[in-house]
């Protein structure tokens, strides 16, 4: 059975990308164009791994992070912030809100992929 991920993301040329790389591995992908369109997703069906930017529009993926972080069924989802923001302070607030992994923007899709199948959950 195939894997299923949330890509979640205000600019649609990037969730478009993630997910041609996502679906070319073999993987469901499900789309989220901010945190609070995400969220509304999260409706219980499983999802292995979240793959969010951090500044968007209507919900930042960091609250979005956290708002999931407290729905059960997701306490245990694996988060990748794929993001333009490097700094060290981001990462770590990142980090506190619940995400393993952070992928700068522009990612190379092996890149992605390698983080991919080493988080997402069986």
């Amino acid at each position: 059975m195939s894997k299923t991920i949330l890509i979640v993301d205000d600019s649609a040329s990037i969730r478009q990308v993630v997910s041609i790389t996502l679906k070319g591995a073999g993987y469901d992908v499900i789309e989220g164009c901010d945190g609070r369109d995400a969220l509304s997703k999260l409706d219980g069906r499983k999802i292995h791994l979240i793959v969010s930017d951090v500044n968007m529009p209507n919900m930042d993926g960091l609250s979005f992070v956290k708002a999931a972080k407290l729905l059960p069924a997701y306490k245990f989802t694996p988060v990748i912030m794929l993001t333009t923001e490097a700094s060290d302070a981001m990462k770590q607030q990142g980090q506190a809100s619940g995400a393993k992994a952070w992928m700068v923007k522009p990612f190379q899709p092996a890149q992605m992929l390698t983080a991919v199948s080493k988080l997402i959950l069986p």
